[in-house]
């Protein structure tokens, strides 16, 4: 038998390592591919994630039972002055502006800070006097010592913070709920304890609640969407607010503007514009850097991760008509 030529040898041998390098870049832009949907998929959840979140608590801002007035006119603070913003209930919407520019890419993100009272409310069984410091309110009302509430029925309203445990101080047939003045563990504590009137059983008691929405590098590192705190969504890498104002009450906004634009009455926003940019977690995701649209600009960034926009606008339906 006639063996292979060394001429045939090298045919082979050229033909093995073109289908292995074919096999090699298939499987390499298979796995590309795939990370890049992978990526791509991630951010997309991401970004319906933190809309989410964001429209609930927009949606739920402001509200402070059946009483529409807000606090500083049929609804006393009864809270000590704090320069902690989540304590400061004189304002149901509220934020910062990351940039003193406008509409540039380069903007820093901003914070978005929304009050209200939330939860259902516990009924009031007793409140003996305007000066006692305590009211029965229906049993397993499931609060507890250091909370700040809102008491409230259609016509007043009362924010203070709790001052006992009040299911250790009630009976079985209700809670008790103490609101002394003086030094608490947490919180400002309050300024004053008399309220405004005897409350009947008709009113209601609320957890009072203040939701800070900021962006902050994450536990890995990379930047994210933070909720009082908390990590909310990771991979977000900026986060524009516009607040669309209400300036002839048909409820309906005139105009948006960010935080801190001159002549904006918060108390006037019926709306929010949130933007959120989210980026990938994986870098070398596309050939080149990619360029993006945002806040009003082109985005030029170095690397070349994968960056997608997520924008909605959101009313603030406890202030419409």
């Amino acid at each position: 038998m006639l063996g292979f030529s060394m001429v045939e040898l090298m045919v082979a041998l050229a033909l093995g390592l073109l289908l292995t390098a074919a096999v090699l870049q298939t499987f390499v832009s298979l796995k590309q591919t795939y990370e890049f949907q992978e990526e791509f998929s991630r951010i997309q959840e991401n970004g319906r994630f933190g809309i989410e979140f964001l429209t609930r608590d927009i949606r739920g801002a402001d509200f402070w039972g059946c009483n529409s007035d807000g606090i500083g006119t049929s609804i006393r603070d009864h809270l000590n002055p704090s320069s902690d913003a989540a304590y400061s209930f004189g304002v149901g919407v509220d934020g910062t502006d990351g940039s003193s520019g406008v509409n540039t890419a380069s903007d820093s993100p901003d914070t978005l800070v929304l009050r209200g009272a939330s939860g259902f409310g516990a009924n009031v069984v007793v409140v003996p006097a305007t000066t006692a410091a305590a009211l029965q309110i229906s049993n397993n009302s499931g609060l507890v010592e250091d909370e700040i509430v809102l008491l409230s029925d259609c016509s007043h309203g009362e924010i203070f913070q709790v001052t006992n445990n009040p299911s250790a101080g009630g009976t079985a047939n209700f809670d008790l709920v103490t609101h002394n003045t003086g030094n608490t563990s947490v919180g400002p504590g309050n300024a004053t304890q008399t309220l405004q009137k005897i409350y009947a059983t008709d009113a209601q008691i609320y957890r009072a609640s203040s939701v800070t929405y900021s962006i902050a590098d994450g536990a890995s590192g990379e930047p994210a969407l933070f909720r009082n705190g908390d990590e909310l969504v990771e991979g977000v890498e900026n986060f524009q607010v516009m607040y669309g104002e209400d300036t002839d009450s048909d409820g309906a906004p005139n105009y948006y503007v960010p935080a801190g634009a001159a002549g904006l009455n918060m108390d006037q926003v019926v709306s929010i514009h949130i933007s959120l940019l989210i980026r990938s977690l994986r870098d070398n995701l596309t050939e080149a850097a990619q360029s993006i649209q945002y806040n009003g600009a082109t985005l030029s960034p170095g690397d070349r991760r994968v960056r997608k926009v997520f924008s909605s606008r959101v009313a603030v339906r406890n202030r419409l008509d």
